[in-house]
């Protein structure tokens, strides 16, 4: 599948800034099952771009500006070839062993309500069936929730609330996952909804390793593995880490964030 995506973040500040310092994991990278036929970044102020590979092997964006600064808006677009590799991860930069993620972070860490619930599973023995099942179980247990930018999105959250975002539900998978003996990492990205061509919004599923296959993506919210319809940008032991902006600012003030994003078959409309 061809899918256009364009995702343009909007930074508003209440006092001009002295100087902005952004880490960008907005670049998607070639590997089985995604081909990046174009892809650019651009911002409406004079700034200082460089581009770099992160610890987890994510395409990263350094931005440095200069103030003062009252606003900035950055804009990715681009064009991906993707197909279906059902959930399948290959070709991937892997400079961290599969062990490396095994460790919990504060949005992953597993509650005695995790344990019990993945203990109650009853689990088969062979891992790929296992991985499958306990994917399935954590999108049957939870109410799905839209998009939150605000909220509790931690495992344990989700888990006792029973309802979570595609964020929460990852998080949720991932702790769990890891309960259950799974090295798993969160990954974010962009989802194209056919059956819903006017939803455009940025995305998050997990990853799992299993034995003798490698990485398997698995989407707690949708309920099912990755599909020619997903767009793989970055992954990290949690969405903070995979996130698509961070960083840090010099200035008071406070700062008000707006996010458009447009994935489809088509470019973004003409405005």
């Amino acid at each position: 599948m061809r899918i256009y995506v364009t995702h343009r973040t909007e930074y508003r500040f209440s006092e001009p800034q002295a100087r902005l310092v952004q880490l960008l994991r907005m670049t998607p990278g070639n590997h089985s099952g995604q081909s990046v036929v174009a892809w650019s970044i651009d911002v409406d102020r004079d700034v200082r771009l460089k581009p770099a590979r992160d610890g987890y092997g994510n395409d990263i964006t350094m931005l440095y500006m200069d103030g003062p600064v009252a606003d900035i808006a950055l804009s990715v677009s681009g064009e991906v070839l993707t197909e279906d590799r059902a959930g399948m991860v290959g070709g991937t930069p892997e400079p961290l062993p599969p062990l490396a993620f095994l460790q919990s972070t504060p949005a992953t860490a597993p509650d005695a309500a995790i344990r019990a619930f993945v203990a109650e599973l009853a689990l088969p023995t062979d891992m790929l069936t296992r991985a499958h099942l306990l994917a399935e179980a954590v999108h049957d247990r939870l109410v799905l929730d839209e998009p939150r930018l605000d909220g509790d999105h931690r495992a344990a959250a989700a888990m006792a609330t029973g309802k979570a975002d595609a964020q929460g539900a990852s998080h949720l998978l991932i702790a769990a996952a890891r309960c259950a003996g799974f090295p798993a990492r969160y990954v974010a990205g962009h989802l194209y909804r056919p059956y819903e061509p006017d939803s455009h919004e940025a995305h998050g599923w997990s990853e799992l390793y299993v034995d003798g296959y490698g990485w398997i993506g698995f989407d707690a919210h949708e309920g099912r593995c990755p599909t020619e319809c997903y767009v793989r940008v970055a992954v990290g032991l949690d969405h903070r880490e995979a996130a698509p902006v961070s960083g840090a600012r010099i200035g008071g003030g406070d700062e008000v964030l707006t996010v458009h994003v447009h994935v489809g078959p088509d470019p973004v409309p003409e405005s």
